[in-house]
């Protein structure tokens, strides 16, 4: 699990000023990060650490995580996916693996996970409405899936790409949004240790309907909408591809969508966050959390046009 108080702070030195200090860091390289600032190593270390270590991070209750979901392929109620997913079958599951890659062809979902070693990590999740949860994910390294079809030098960015089936999705029946929904990353975001392709969940390995079965991408440092659920395409590119929340909304939803709390999307403040469960908002970290596993990948870029 990595929602833990970091190993090298001993509890001995935890006291009231301690965390006093480690908030100014935080905020100051919270500041920075969000201006495009270069960070030294000991600043991302000191936010990586308040990051890790200052919140108390309960798991969320499973009943509320599988009942209380973002799934507009089945209804744009937070309520609605578990009901109308009830009856989806998603097995047996195909993925196409297509673009600047070795190995292009259609996946079973054994082809593609299968043998690979499953980890199981809790992460933050936190949604762009400003709500968050905390989950434990069971899954595959994204990395390893894609050494497994061996992309091309040349290409920089994966495009996955949600099932469009509106008989069996009926939310898609709808044009709420510009189906299939598609998300991308680039290619060292997805090579990173953090994401993953989740499988299952609670220590389960099967991910319930509504919460995006069979494969879900997990970033953790990014908003909820970055994880795209249901996957049957993986296309390896050159170019950065388009986004469905950004062609749909380009001036709410950028392609990075990397969690900053100094960055508002124009309907909530991305400052705090209401954790499911929990009636007092929070401040929000930034990256979520994760900066010091994440933060070097956008040093130097403008967070505020990067959003």
């Amino acid at each position: 699990m990595l929602i833990r108080r970091p190993d090298d702070i001993p509890s001995s030195e935890i006291t009231p000023e301690s965390i006093y200090q480690n908030r100014r860091q935080f905020m100051g390289a919270a500041g920075a990060l969000a201006l495009g600032t270069v960070l030294s190593p000991a600043a991302l270390q000191a936010l990586g650490r308040t990051g890790m270590g200052m919140q108390d991070d309960k798991v969320t209750p499973e009943e509320d995580v599988t009942s209380y979901n973002n799934f507009y392929e089945f209804g744009t109620d937070k309520e609605e996916p578990k009901e109308l997913a009830k009856d989806f079958k998603p097995m047996p599951w195909t993925v196409q693996v297509e673009g600047l890659v070795k190995k292009p062809r259609p996946y079973s979902y054994d082809e593609l996970v299968g043998k690979l070693s499953v980890v199981d990590r809790t992460y933050r999740m936190r949604c762009v409405e400003a709500w968050s949860m905390v989950i434990p994910w069971r899954g595959v390294m994204l990395r390893d899936v894609i050494n497994r079809v061996e992309p091309l030098p040349s290409a920089k960015f994966v495009e996955f790409t949600t099932l469009f089936d509106p008989r069996r999705m009926p939310g898609q029946r709808s044009p709420v949004l510009p189906w299939p929904y598609k998300e991308a990353l680039r290619m060292d975001e997805a090579m990173n240790s953090l994401t993953l392709l989740a499988t299952g969940m609670y220590g389960k390995s099967q991910l319930p309907n509504q919460n995006g079965a069979p494969l879900r991408l997990v970033t953790p440092w990014k908003y909820g909408f970055k994880g795209i659920k249901s996957i049957v395409k993986l296309r390896f590119t050159d170019k950065m591809p388009n986004t469905t929340w950004a062609d749909a909304n380009p001036s709410e939803y950028g392609f990075y969508a990397n969690v900053n709390p100094q960055v508002d999307h124009p309907r909530w403040s991305q400052a705090k966050e209401r954790r499911i469960g929990e009636f007092i908002r929070r401040p929000t970290l930034m990256f979520n959390g994760y900066a010091e596993q994440v933060a070097s990948m956008y040093s130097g870029m403008d967070l505020r046009r990067n959003y």
